[in-house]
C-alpha cells in the first residue's frame, strides 16, 4: 500500500535555519531514509519551496484566477512529503515517527493512502 507522509512545520523556524543547521538536520533525515530505499519502500521524497515563491489557482463559477502566494494563512506550512510503500498504517505511522525524531522542534506528519492513476488505470 502507498502511503504520503506529508510533512507541516513553521516556515519561519525552518527558513531561519543556517546552512550547518539544515544540513544536520537534512542528515538525520536521511539516516531514516537509507534502510527505506534499501528496502524498496521509499518513493519520492520533496521538500518544497517557500510558501512566498507559491501560485494558486483558485477555481470559480467562471473562469480559473491565479493568485500570487499560499493557498491559505496557517501556522504550520505544507514543506514537503515522503511516499512510502508499505503492508499497512501502522508500518507508515512508524516511519513518520522516526521523522519526527530526526527533524528538530514541532510540526506535524499527515499520513494518507495513496491512491496513484497510470495510464493503464488505478492501482
Amino acid at each position: 500500500m502507498l502511503y504520503a507522509i506529508l510533512c507541516y512545520n513553521s516556515e519561519d523556524v525552518v527558513c531561519a535555519w543556517s546552512r550547518e543547521e539544515d544540513a544536520a538536520v537534512m542528515e538525520k533525515l536521511a539516516a531514516v531514509q537509507r534502510p527505506l530505499a534499501e528496502a524498496g519502500k521509499l518513493g519520492p521524497v520533496a521538500r518544497l519551496m517557500p510558501t512566498t515563491s507559491a501560485t494558486t489557482l483558485r477555481k470559480t463559477k467562471d473562469e480559473p484566477i491565479v493568485i500570487d502566494g499560499p493557498f491559505a494563512e496557517t501556522k504550520e506550512q505544507f514543506l514537503g512529503f515522503y511516499v512510502v510503500d508499505v503492508a499497512s498504517l501502522d508500518e507508515a505511522l512508524g516511519i513518520a515517527r522516526d521523522l519526527a525524531k530526526a527533524n528538530p522542534g514541532t510540526g506535524s506528519y499527515e499520513i494518507r493512502p495513496v491512491m496513484a492513476f497510470f495510464e493503464q488505470g488505478r492501482v
